[in-house]
């Protein structure tokens, strides 16, 4: 084994399961070999090298970041421009970034990785997240690429880190243009559990979430911890954090794996479901629904 600086990056097919139920396995297959295939020559092109399968989703070595950084892009045009029947139901969502790693065999490993994967996670279909170290090993004309989006805990790790996402479409003004329109806008949180509903302003405190009687929303259910989280604003969004021994569960209605929270934080999205202690894949009566909305809708 040796130590190495490299970029990393996980691509991965986000939604897989909903396209396997809905066009059949076989079709299913097929749409995300060739999908993965190309993703895999954008790699190979750019000087970079797949290490490993992962689900329906790769994960990839470089020895620059700033060709992790364009490449990582170029997959995502890639994927937009498919033919119509396929950029419907294929989406993907990446995540990249650098520093030390370990080599063995043919493997990699290590923080760098691990951030990696974690950020890949949390990512939204047709997303490109990194990290503030991989952010300042970029050239300028990438970083300005790049915005800031919002602290996360990672298991394991005592600091945050922090998410910054990479704009990648060719209109790059007007998306940033909507960005700062978007961050204008006042909104609130909405929570709707057992016929209670609950609004949160961005400016508010923390709102706990348990079984216990003093949480702001109460769950009767005996998977949840007396204490199992709490939702917060920050930086504009609204951060969901376990606290609890179960996991807290985050389904985005916007596609892509649920995600499960073990002592770690994630933004909200726009709308979705939250399990505390067990899956919210099913909107059971122990599933809280949220959406976030301008103030006063």
């Amino acid at each position: 084994m040796q130590t190495a600086e490299r970029a990393i990056l996980f691509a991965d097919v986000t939604d897989s399961t909903t396209i396997y139920e809905s066009l059949g396995d076989a079709r299913a297959l097929g749409l995300i070999d060739r999908l993965l295939q190309g993703l895999q020559a954008d790699v190979a092109r750019s000087g970079g090298t797949v290490i490993k399968h992962l689900g329906d989703g790769i994960v990839c070595a470089f020895g620059d970041p700033g060709a992790a950084a364009r490449t990582a892009c170029d997959m995502q045009k890639a994927v937009a421009a498919r033919d119509p029947e396929a950029s419907r139901k294929l989406a993907i969502k990446v995540a990249f970034t650098f520093g030390p790693v370990v080599l063995a065999g043919d493997d990699v490993f290590g923080d760098t990785v691990n951030v990696c994967a974690r950020l890949a996670s949390i990512a939204n279909s047709e997303q490109v997240l990194t990290n503030e170290q991989t952010l300042d090993a970029l050239p300028p004309e990438l970083r300005q690429r790049c915005r800031m989006l919002f602290p996360v805990r990672l298991k394991g790790r005592q600091e945050t880190v922090t998410a910054y996402e990479m704009l990648w479409r060719a209109d790059l003004d007007l998306t940033e243009a909507n960005v700062m329109r978007a961050r204008e806008v006042d909104t609130e949180l909405k929570l709707a559990y057992a016929g209670t509903a609950v609004s949160i302003a961005r400016d508010a405190g923390e709102v706990r979430l348990g079984r216990d009687k003093a949480n702001d929303v109460v769950v009767t259910s005996n998977l949840a911890s007396r204490f199992h989280a709490r939702i917060l604003p920050r930086g504009g969004h609204f951060v969901l954090a376990d606290t609890s021994s179960n996991g807290t569960y985050l389904l985005a209605d916007s596609g892509g794996r649920e995600i499960v929270l073990r002592r770690e934080e994630a933004v909200l999205g726009e709308r979705g479901w939250i399990g505390l202690g067990r899956t919210a894949s099913e909107h059971g009566e122990h599933a809280l629904r949220f959406r976030i909305e301008p103030k006063g809708d």
